[in-house]
């Protein structure tokens, strides 16, 4: 794994890559004082049309702004197809664990995935034992968070197969940049991203359940208005063209599940959720629910109705069964794998925790079920303290943390309040999973703000930036 940090922009020396070389000119010719009042026309534009992202269990107004980055990053259509590749095959044999695992549990019998990791796993859901999904298909959007650390050497971090976010910034992203810079974007051949909710809205059709009658209804589930993620769930509804609905505005009746309208109840087929398995059904998950709908599951299993992602999909976000998922590859595809994982210790393993126990200050430590930043360790960048605690809990639940080598993550080009700069990026491309595959070129690339951070989560202060894949 190299150990210096791989500049996206300029080799080693000053030369600059050639996909950056037009970029480079632009920001030698543009003055400092307007590329800050394009940031703030940026910033103006994403408060106007109510682009927020909330952060609870903070003082004052939870809602905020996720910072914008003004200057693209930028990859090649050589480089993208290594990606996008990886990508395909990743999201084939994760889809393919669900549904064994959730079936005949042939990689379970053969030993290549511990039984109790996934039977006694948190997000493991007995209920869907047995269930018939249309297309064999589980995680209908995927979400494959990456980092790069040389110049061909692309990094799986984590895999998102339960309800990946961020969608809606790649697109918005695009839109502004294309707003504020369209000198800089015409010199560019660049890969477009709005076709994407066309593209969602063809793979959520396509997998219509078995009893679907005539064209099929397609409803955007969302847990409501004080949900982190709620503009997303009204634009991507708005973008299809499909009705955005809450639990209340939903019911079940002969197994069949309906729309309550203004002309009378209309028959719903595919429910793109963005509600959380424990709550999409009191009478099969959470009693005290009000975010779902009762009876929900019993529609599901009779064909009457799919939900994207399937309910049960989260066990293929655990970080301890990321750690097998090139096995997965081989096992389910009989291929070698195209991405790679970044190396992993299992600390629920006796002989990884003890490793990682002596070497706490070196490595990365993350929470299995964590997300968002939270609940995890970066060694290099910890102090005494935040170590010795991590260090007691490690010891208390081992089980409950996976381990990783702090990454030489690569940089891009940053407008920071100094200039130009490089930050740390990391990448989630989205993957539609239906009749057919197909990946977006580009995605939403994260950025850590600050100077030195590992972290490009938007709850620790990371923003985001467009990203341009360039066409042959």
């Amino acid at each position: 794994m190299a150990e210096a940090i791989f500049d996206e922009m300029g080799k080693p020396g000053g030369e600059v890559r050639r996909a950056y070389r037009i970029l480079q000119a632009w920001l030698d010719e543009t003055p400092h004082d307007i590329l800050t009042l394009r940031r703030e026309e940026a910033e103006t534009v994403f408060r106007r049309i109510g682009i927020t992202f909330a952060v609870y269990g903070e003082g004052g107004d939870p809602e905020r702004i996720i910072p914008f980055d003004i200057v693209p990053r930028i990859l090649e259509a050589a480089e993208w197809r290594q990606i996008s590749e990886g990508l395909v095959q990743r999201v084939k044999a994760l889809n393919a664990f669900i549904a064994d695992v959730y079936g005949q549990q042939e990689i379970l019998r053969a030993g290549i995935v511990p039984r109790d990791q996934v039977i006694l796993n948190d997000t493991y859901r007995y209920q869907m034992q047995g269930v018939a999904v249309p297309q064999n298909v589980y995680t209908h959007i995927a979400g494959i968070d990456m980092v790069r650390v040389g110049p061909e050497e692309f990094y799986v971090l984590e895999d998102n197969c339960r309800t990946p976010s961020g969608v809606s910034y790649m697109l918005e992203n695009r839109e502004i940049t294309m707003r504020l810079f369209p000198d800089l974007f015409s010199r560019y051949n660049v890969a477009p991203v709005d076709h994407y909710c066309d593209e969602l809205m063809r793979t959520l059709i396509s997998v219509a359940p078995r009893n679907c009658i005539g064209e099929p209804t397609v409803v955007v589930l969302t847990p409501g208005i004080y949900n982190s993620a709620y503009y997303e769930h009204s634009f991507l509804a708005d973008q299809m063209g499909a009705e955005l609905v809450e639990g209340p505005d939903l019911y079940v009746m002969d197994d069949i599940v309906y729309m309550r309208t203004t002309r009378g109840p209309k028959r719903v087929d595919v429910i793109y959720r963005r509600v959380d398995d424990d709550f999409l059904d009191p009478l099969t998950f959470r009693a005290d629910s009000a975010l779902g709908v009762a009876g929900l599951m019993n529609a599901y299993r009779a064909g009457n109705v799919n939900l994207t992602n399937a309910v049960g999909a989260g066990i293929a976000d655990d970080k301890a069964i990321y750690t097998y998922v090139p096995d997965m590859v081989k096992f389910y595809l009989g291929e070698t794998p195209i991405l790679k994982n970044v190396p992993t210790w299992r600390c629920a393993d006796a002989e990884d925790a003890g490793y990682v126990l002596d070497r706490l200050p070196e490595l990365v430590v993350k929470e299995v079920h964590g997300s968002g930043g939270y609940g995890m360790l970066v060694g290099p960048k910890a102090t005494r303290e935040e170590i010795a605690l991590f260090r007691e809990r490690l010891k208390i639940a081992p089980e409950k943390y996976i381990a990783q080598p702090t990454l030489a993550l690569s940089t891009c080009p940053t407008f920071v309040d100094e200039g130009v700069a490089p930050r740390h990026v990391d990448l989630r491309p989205f993957i539609l999973s239906g009749r057919e595959i197909r990946v977006v070129p580009g995605g939403l690339t994260r950025v850590a703000m600050r100077e030195g951070s590992l972290v490009v989560n938007s709850s620790q202060g990371g923003g985001t930036k467009d990203t341009w894949v360039l066409k042959d």
